[in-house]
């Protein structure tokens, strides 16, 4: 995108409702809201030591691990921001065990909005990229007052979904359902300033991502083709991989987006590992669509990640997504299994 032909995020909206009639004035400003409240969390994100956010808030969130200050600080700047615009019936976040009703004092909007506030908080401390992820879902026809049931929609039924960067750039990756695109933040103006259009992955790759310190508690699917990707040219699959491994499931995703590769975040033998450890609903669910919408494929192993039906609003899942041949090809591993 050249200088002089700059578009911001609230210009590439309008102009995606005029193309595909995809993104009602309602979802536009959702979008608009959570954007700013990214702006917000990148600010404080920035400030690290100097803005006293860093280190442990001292208390264990739903999924009973310990929050970060910044956590916190996310959780609360996403539910304020998105409150009081009309636009949403109810919040559902990781850090918070049920749904966020809409006080009374506003009005009550035809969406429903689920986020990560901060993904890969054992990262904030030692500076490295994290992000917050965001899902958009259309409140049931005839809903009165919102329920855990009304947020347990299947990841195909999102209408929109994205995720923001916090690293050497802000960036905001975005889906309505028409392609992908990022839009990077400029920290003088304020403003988020599209810089990729229709992201596409590459269906094939090189590279791979996964916590290698858990390979003797994965199923033999998994240790079957990391064997084969680390057997290199010499391999069956006839060519040398890299290993990339961030922490940062946002941070891990957007390489992906960018150059290829197959993120992994299997089930295990572990009591802890036995159903995933990523959540559907916040992390698992958003990311599908967004890989998904860039050419990609995302599946729990088995099946694909968008077609499955939650049954309860903090529920984890193993995780295979990239680039589709890759992702194709371990998913056949499990079912041969």
């Amino acid at each position: 995108m050249s200088v002089a032909k700059r578009i911001s995020l609230t210009q590439h909206l309008i102009e995606q409702q005029r193309l595909h009639n995809s993104i009602p004035a309602e979802l536009r400003l959702l979008i608009e809201v959570v954007g700013r409240a990214c702006k917000t969390i990148s600010h404080a994100v920035g400030k690290g030591a100097l803005g006293e956010v860093l280190g442990s808030a001292g208390i264990e969130n739903v999924q009973g691990e310990v929050q970060k200050k910044l956590d916190v600080l996310s959780n609360d700047i996403l539910l304020e921001a998105n409150e009081w615009g009309g636009h949403l019936a109810a919040m559902a976040s990781e850090e918070m065990e049920t749904i966020h009703l809409i006080p009374n004092r506003y009005p009550q909007g035809e969406y429903m909005l689920l986020f990560d506030p901060l993904d890969g908080s054992s990262n904030i401390d030692v500076n490295v990229s994290i992000g917050t992820i965001f899902s958009v879902l259309k409140a049931p026809e005839g809903m009165k007052t919102p329920t855990e049931q009304d947020f347990l929609q299947k990841g195909s039924q999102q209408v929109a979904a994205g995720y923001a960067v916090y690293g050497p750039q802000t960036v905001l990756v975005l889906t309505t359902g028409n392609g992908v695109h990022c839009f990077t933040l400029d920290r003088e103006m304020g403003a988020w300033v599209l810089t990729q259009k229709d992201i596409q992955i590459p269906a094939d790759t090189g590279e791979f991502a996964i916590n290698a310190s858990n390979a003797r508690h994965w199923h033999a699917p998994v240790t079957r083709y990391v064997d084969e990707m680390l057997a290199g040219t010499t391999g069956p699959l006839k060519k040398d991989y890299n290993m990339r491994w961030i922490a940062s499931m946002v941070a891990d995703v957007h390489r992906i987006l960018n150059r290829g590769g197959v993120f992994m975040y299997p089930a295990d033998s572990r009591a802890s590992g036995k159903l995933g450890k990523l959540r559907l609903m916040y992390e698992a669910n958003p990311m599908a669509f967004i890989v998904e919408q860039a050419g990609g494929a995302a599946t729990d192993g088995t099946q694909r990640i968008l077609d499955i039906q939650p049954t309860k609003l903090h529920q984890r899942v193993p995780v295979f997504l990239g680039s589709k041949n890759e992702v194709e090809r371990v998913t056949a591993y499990h079912r041969e299994a």
